[in-house]
């Protein structure tokens, strides 16, 4: 059977990365095949399978950057914990967009979000003796448990799609219970469903977050990008929702990435309220060599981890923030255009019998953002992950999640521009084409 991509390349370079299984593959490893293969065939994909921005950088960030260059402070390390301007813009950033009081000195950049998440990780599975787990609210980053992983701390997981609304009480608590649980995760928006917690949701989490003595890590990657609703505006309601305002056990992880388009600049913050930061826990001093929590963070953690982020990248994002919290600079209107893409690109993968399969949040439909997720009946996720690469469009399998719905995949729309809808119909055609719903077909390539 032709296909838009020679099915001989695409074999030839699967079976070259000597994977158990395409649609199991990680990001990373998916990305590295769809390279080879564009490669090797001349074809461009529809590259759906990674996170990355597909906006310039604004120059303000740009500019903000070069001047400090020009200034000599690439010769000099910066300061680990931040420049003090740095740390005062994400100070007035979180009570800007979240209406939060965080004091500066516990506001500070890391080397991405991901190096933010690892502190995280690092320093609450060890800050109480007895408490060393973490609970990740699924579905969600694959790399957060390879995190995990790495630094040796056992999780638990669970697909918080059917515990919407009162019934995550019940669910959270009945992991929280145990006693053993030292921090809990989730992404909001969501990566891979993007579902929103609402507000009640995110009491619940505080209120038990309280109750076990439990630190939240709120991944808040996309910043912002719930365009339901118009969060640009700064000190003005409606602000971001946030479990912030419910307890003061929480960190939270700010990406630079997708809100800001600086994933290259490899620079993410990280901002923990006072009471936390001031706060002693009994199993941190044979880790970090203290016992104080915001100590053990920044002289234990960070200081070990990396010395602090690279010195003309903190100027860079210090510059923008300070535009953005003066009001002079619209960060969430600089990245509507992936919602705007999102709905057309849905429309087009529904249009050829194709499923969204996270499609309602709590009692709404799902927004548009910069991911959704698909399915294809008579096929499992992992199937379609290398079904589709046939068909020049990659994207990866919501089992890689932790989601529960095996027959998804996740599908990131900020590397498809419109001048590239017209080439997805025509593939989505092709494969529709060769996968009529109404007669029992098989997967016909893997």
């Amino acid at each position: 059977m032709k296909t838009p991509i020679d099915p001989t390349i695409v074999k030839q370079e699967i079976d070259k990365m000597g994977l158990a299984s395409v649609g199991l593959a990680s990001i990373r490893e998916l990305n590295r095949i769809v390279n080879n293969i564009e490669t090797a065939a001349n074809e461009a994909y529809i590259r759906m399978e990674m996170g990355v921005p597909g906006l310039n950088p604004p120059k303000i960030a740009v500019d903000g950057e070069i001047d400090a260059l020009k200034k000599g402070v690439g010769s000099k390390y910066p300061p680990f914990d931040g420049i003090p301007e740095l740390k005062d813009e994400i100070s007035r950033f979180v009570k800007q967009f979240i209406d939060v009081d965080i004091n500066p000195e516990s506001c500070f950049p890391t080397v991405g979000s991901m190096q933010g998440c690892y502190m995280a990780m690092m320093c609450t599975t060890r800050r109480i003796k007895g408490q060393n787990k973490i609970l990740f609210l699924d579905p969600g980053f694959p790399v957060n448990k390879r995190q995990a992983s790495v630094i040796g701390v056992p999780f638990d997981n669970f697909d918080v799609y059917e515990y919407r609304g009162e019934k995550l009480k019940i669910k959270l608590e009945s992991y929280l219970e145990k006693g053993d649980v030292a921090s809990l995760m989730y992404s909001n928006p969501n990566n891979p469903a993007w579902i929103c917690f609402t507000d009640r949701e995110l009491a619940i989490i505080g209120e038990l977050a309280n109750k076990y003595n439990c630190i939240v890590m709120e991944d808040l990657a996309y910043f912002g990008m719930d365009f339901r609703k118009d969060y640009s505006v700064p000190g003005q309601a409606p602000f971001i929702p946030s479990v912030a305002k419910y307890t003061d056990n929480y960190i939270l992880l700010i990406s630079s990435s997708k809100s800001f388009s600086l994933a290259g600049q490899r620079i993410g913050m990280t901002a923990i309220p006072d009471k936390l930061f001031n706060s002693k826990g009994n199993g941190l001093e044979p880790y970090f060599g203290s016992d104080n929590f915001g100590y053990a963070y920044i002289f234990g953690a960070m200081y070990a981890l990396s010395s602090g982020v690279s010195h003309s990248s903190q100027y860079g994002l210090s510059a923008l923030l300070k535009a953005v919290n003066n009001g002079t600079y619209n960060f969430v209107e600089s990245v509507k255009e992936y919602g705007e893409r999102a709905k057309i690109m849905k429309t087009l993968f529904t249009g050829n019998g194709f499923l969204i399969v996270y499609d309602m949040d709590d009692t709404q439909k799902i927004g548009d953002g910069f991911y959704f997720t698909l399915s294809y009946p008579g096929f499992t996720g992992v199937e379609l992950v290398e079904e589709l690469l046939y068909y020049g469009i990659s994207a990866i399998s919501l089992t890689t999640t932790g989601s529960d719905r095996h027959e998804g995949l996740r599908a990131c729309v900020s590397l498809t521009g419109p001048d590239r809808f017209g080439q997805l119909e025509d593939r989505l055609k092709a494969f529709a084409l060769d996968h009529p719903k109404d007669s029992d077909f098989k997967v016909i390539h893997s």
